[in-house]
């Protein structure tokens, strides 16, 4: 290979690494973020955003079910965002990911035609969302596809 070309694959090289060091930061970010939010480490906890037809629900649990302090504060957070939720308030997944998440703004104003229910689990807990509204349900399922790619998270 030439000394120009290896040049340029050095630089793409350094250029990608660069690219997933940053991305790395993000990711590093926003789990700090979400711990200062959530109130437990978002490493040792797992989160689902599952797509449901009349809506979704989000799932966050402890890996170790003898946490029973985290647990706790997992349950009391899932409570907590289903009211603000229902309230209309999106405030706490702005926090986390810094910036606007697609279709919390349509969940806002359709707040009286979507329920909002928190449920203890296990290891942690859940908050199911349901409507009837086809809108309320794309933007339901807009939001948890942006959580989930943020988050790394499954769905089932």
């Amino acid at each position: 290979m030439d000394s120009t070309r290896l040049s340029l694959a050095l630089g793409l090289i350094l250029l990608a690494a660069c690219g997933r060091s940053k991305d790395a930061d993000d990711f590093s970010a926003m789990q700090a973020r979400g711990e200062h939010v959530m109130g437990v480490n978002q490493y040792t906890s797992a989160h689902v955003f599952e797509d449901l037809p009349d809506g979704g629900r989000v799932v966050l649990e402890r890996a170790d079910a003898s946490d029973t302090a985290a647990i706790t504060t997992i349950r009391a957070h899932m409570r907590d965002i289903a009211a603000a939720f229902r309230a209309g308030d999106f405030t706490k997944p702005f926090e986390v990911h810094a910036q606007a998440v697609p279709g919390a703004d349509v969940l806002s104003a359709k707040r009286a035609a979507i329920s909002y229910e928190a449920a203890d689990r296990p290891r942690g807990g859940e908050v199911r969302i349901k409507t009837g509204d086809p809108a309320a349900i794309t933007a339901i399922h807009q939001f948890l596809a942006f959580q989930r790619a943020q988050h790394h998270a499954a769905a089932h």
